[in-house]
């Protein structure tokens, strides 16, 4: 049997599988967003190669800035808290026990997989340093690497929380739920970039953390319940597009999505208000080409792989950046490799990264075929393994975030 045919055989068993009542739009929107973030961190993230071996994190958007609007297209944050959103909705009025046991069990699914690939880090670390020689710089590079995504995981456990008072705000306010968390975020931006900047201490921005996630997820809560239409989809799109253009060329917001090495301000570390107007803009579009997407993906060659990767969302969004340490750490003995090892200040080097992305991608699979069981019920685990994995992770953490 040839792969074309075993694919095509793997393709029909799934599409079989598929319960009729399964929506292929949500499904395709959050393996699109998924996606987009090891697309984004291989793409726009590089290494620089200190005299004595170590790597250190770079950007080509420091010496390219006019590539900021890929990172538009790769920053899709907003559509998977949208159909997360979406989702938790369908699950919450499907629970059969308490709320407190649906969300024990949907934080659990969350919780396993990161305590999964920080523990294996922190065995790694010593292994890697005191065995292979590894330089302790490169190792806080690669463990602030791991640990980048991560922050998504802890938002987003916070949000699914709050899930039953998003529900009651949707049944309330409908679409509206979400304003004031939008108003939230403008307020603080006001405030840390208005005339007054100068007076405001620096841990105001924190504020806009929870609003600033919670805003797309209340907005996939109204759509779950049935309270955002067509005419809001569009008003949706096109405030948030406009919004975003006044932000842009008015109010002076930098043009990337995500933090350039060297720059004073960020707009997704907390979120700014740009982030909540790409979010509404793209939640729009995705209400809006819901149908389309999901008569596109009643093709079962297009429907197999969005359920490959919703099946293995955690296992790729915790380990992609694994991945790519496993090709640049021992690139690094061999000096500068174009597109891998060497500052990303050239077009070779964008044509080279390019070239490294499936590479990446075969890196991820590889891993993926045994980090996956992370994301399953530990039920081999007794209690003494589950505390040894709970202290490797917060040692893991405690190093990675610079503290020990």
């Amino acid at each position: 049997m040839n792969a074309l045919s075993l694919m095509s055989r793997t393709a029909r068993r799934i599409e079989d599988a598929t319960p009729a009542h399964r929506d292929r739009a949500v499904d395709g929107l959050r393996a699109l967003a998924l996606l987009a973030v090891p697309t984004g961190h291989w793409l726009l993230g590089g290494f620089t190669r200190s005299p004595d071996g170590a790597l250190h994190n770079a950007s080509p958007l420091g010496a390219f800035p006019g590539f900021a609007p890929v990172s538009w297209v790769l920053q899709m944050l907003g559509i998977f808290f949208l159909v997360g959103g979406y989702a938790s909705v369908l699950s919450y009025r499907r629970r059969k026990g308490s709320t407190r046991a649906w969300l024990g069990g949907r934080l659990a699914r969350l919780g396993r997989p990161v305590l999964g690939v920080t523990a294996v880090w922190a065995a790694l670390l010593p292994l890697l340093h005191f065995g292979l020689g590894v330089p302790v710089d490169t190792l806080r590079t690669a463990s602030t690497l791991v640990v980048q995504p991560l922050w998504f995981v802890g938002v987003y456990t916070v949000v699914t929380a709050l899930t039953p008072y998003c529900v009651r705000a949707a049944r309330r306010l409908g679409v509206w739920a979400a304003a004031p968390l939008l108003g939230s975020v403008a307020v603080v931006d006001l405030l840390r970039y208005g005339p007054y900047a100068d007076a405001v201490p620096s841990w105001l921005s924190l504020l806009n953390v929870l609003p600033g996630w919670l805003f797309a997820y209340q907005l996939g809560v109204s759509w779950g319940e049935g309270r955002v239409t067509r005419r809001h989809a569009w008003a949706l799109l096109l405030g948030g597009a406009a919004l975003f253009a006044a932000l842009l060329l008015l109010f002076g917001y930098p043009a990337s999505m995500v933090g350039v090495p060297g720059e004073a301000r960020t707009n997704s570390h907390p979120p700014s208000l740009l982030v909540l107007a790409l979010a509404a803009a793209q939640s729009g579009a995705a209400v809006l080409l819901r149908d389309r997407i999901g008569a596109l993906l009643r093709r079962p060659a297009l429907w197999a792989p969005v359920v490959v990767v919703n099946l293995s969302a955690m296992t790729v969004l915790c380990w992609h950046q694994t991945a790519m340490l496993a090709a640049a750490v021992p690139a690094a003995y061999a000096g500068e490799v174009p597109g891998l090892v060497g500052a990303p200040d050239s077009a070779g080097w964008i044509l080279a990264r390019l070239a490294w992305m499936p590479v990446f991608a075969g890196l991820l699979v590889l891993i993926g075929r045994y980090a996956r069981r992370f994301e399953s019920p530990w039920t081999g685990a007794g209690p003494a393994r589950r505390a040894l994995a709970g202290v490797l992770a917060a040692g893991f953490g405690v190093f990675a975030l610079g503290l020990g």
